[in-house]
């Protein structure tokens, strides 16, 4: 804890955003953050609450020990704090920007509405380490003969790769894109995550003996069974990358995409990479107006992309029925709450509608899009006749989760059993799926999920092959 009456004597403050006329002008991050004197009172806001639910399974898939670091920044021991950080958690200032932060809706001081700002002081202590020398590549002292392939370098997959070289392991990681980070890199746009946060991880896992390959599509472009041939063990550490397909009328015409797409080409424009050669068109918001259909992560990064590229209007369709301000806290505390939430890129202009179902897309004779045909929706989440109205849109991203991996290629090629959802099925305990030598963990398992649980479960795969190769493992589960 911090300090034992700093939860009576300091409000809540949080990190500040740049003006949004400012911001959207370009594509960097544009938090402000807090200085050490601000960020030592939040820490000492870090209370004795005897259970600290903030890094149970409810709040912390990695297990961050948040109230050790809260109470070493408010001794100013900010190199230890450091260290107890990334002994659970290998990129934390991947986390600190773009988790949720469960933590927080978990914290004790959030039955009071004011939890202790923990993002935000896990952000700045990793950015401390950093700035200060301390993060280094730590290489294993001996080396197994043992050899671990990992397909997809996600955080899972990185997550995974780091413990395993660490361990002596030879650790291969192989990434279809020609930049290591997943989703991280191409789905993340940079004013939430600027990338070099990620060359760095990079450069520092290559010194501890991380070998990467890229634009290698496994199942495609390399064999499966060349993997399980040259290694003892192999990882599927993908995404789940096949989005859910709302078969719309209309879905066919000239203006509609997935957001997926839309936010790749965006960020590879953003890092000055060349585009894929596959005859992809650009897609650009520029002096159109945009309707999103979705109301989560995704569809909230597409606002922010579009508003940044010159968007006239962004109007965002939710079909849930608009959250209360606050939840009831005795009905849901520790676990995440359903409520009224405004992403930073929201709050840049967008119009929002709730209980509002898509019930087609209409187009020109051309084939162009023209607008968006909804209607309000009741309890069920059925049309109500009567309320039809129609949005005028140039452009429309269809950003309503993801369904599973995408199966053609690595997954139907590598025979592994899938669950009924479509994901590989590989339990958490070894993380072994049908084939003997194939693991799988992540979004590949689990289904569309936060990044700190794909960095659990990439940090405890990694145990299991370990403990598999060679008997016993002295990694963290």
């Amino acid at each position: 804890m911090g300090k034992i009456t700093g939860f009576l004597e300091f409000d809540r403050q949080e990190q500040k955003y740049q003006l949004a006329a400012d911001r959207v002008r370009h594509f960097r991050e544009f938090t402000l953050p807090l200085d050490e004197h601000d960020l030592a009172k939040q820490a000492a806001r870090c209370m004795d609450c005897g259970i600290p639910f903030c890094h149970g399974p409810t709040g912390c898939p990695v297990h961050n020990q948040i109230p050790d670091w809260n109470d070493l920044v408010f001794q100013s021991d900010w190199e230890e704090a450091a260290r107890n950080l990334h002994s659970t958690n290998n990129f934390p200032e991947f986390t600190g920007r773009v988790c949720p932060a469960p933590c927080e809706e978990a914290c004790t001081l959030n039955l009071e509405n004011q939890p202790v700002a923990i993002k935000t002081i896990e952000q700045a202590i990793a950015d401390r380490a950093w700035n200060m020398g301390w993060v280094k590549p730590e290489p294993s002292a001996i080396r197994t003969g043992k050899r671990v392939a990992i397909v997809g370098s996600g955080p899972a997959g990185m997550a995974a790769a780091q413990q395993l070289a660490r361990v002596g392991h030879d650790v291969h990681v192989f990434e279809r894109e020609p930049k290591a980070g997943g989703l991280l890199r191409y789905g993340i746009p940079d004013f939430k995550m600027e990338k070099r946060h990620i060359d760095r991880r990079v450069k520092q896992m290559e010194a501890e003996g991380v070998v990467f390959h890229y634009k290698v599509n496994v199942g495609v472009n390399k064999a499966v069974d060349e993997l399980t041939a040259e290694f003892d063990a192999v990882l599927f550490a993908g995404g789940a990358e096949e989005p859910r397909n709302p078969q719309l009328p209309g879905q066919d015409l000239d203006g509609v995409h997935y957001a997926m797409p839309y936010l790749v080409q965006s960020n590879r424009r953003v890092s000055a990479e060349p585009m894929p050669g596959n005859g992809e068109l650009p897609i650009l918001a520029a002096s159109k107006n945009v309707v999103v259909i979705g109301g989560g992560d995704t569809a909230s990064d597409c606002v922010g992309t579009a508003f940044r590229q010159g968007a006239l209007s962004v109007t965002q369709l939710d079909i849930r029925p608009r959250p209360p301000e606050r939840e009831d806290k005795l009905t849901v505390w520790p676990y995440w709450p359903t409520k009224m939430r405004t992403s930073s890129s929201q709050a840049e202009g967008a119009e929002r509608e709730f209980q509002a179902a898509t019930l087609g897309l209409e187009g020109d004779r051309k084939g162009r899009l023209t607008g968006v045909r909804c209607a309000r929706v009741d309890d069920k989440r059925q049309p109500i006749a009567g309320t039809e109205f129609v949005l005028p849109a140039d452009l429309v991203f269809m950003a309503i989760g993801f369904a599973s991996p995408v199966h053609k290629g690595l997954v139907e090629e590598s025979g592994v059993t899938l669950d009924k959802r479509g994901n590989v099925l590989a339990n958490e305990q070894d993380y072994r799926t049908s084939h003997p030598k194939i693991y799988s963990a992540g979004d590949m398992r689990r289904g569309q999920s936060l990044i700190v649980w794909a960095i659990r479960e990439g940090r405890q795969a990694a145990r299991s092959i370990d403990e598999a190769l060679m008997g016993e493992s002295l990694l963290p589960r």
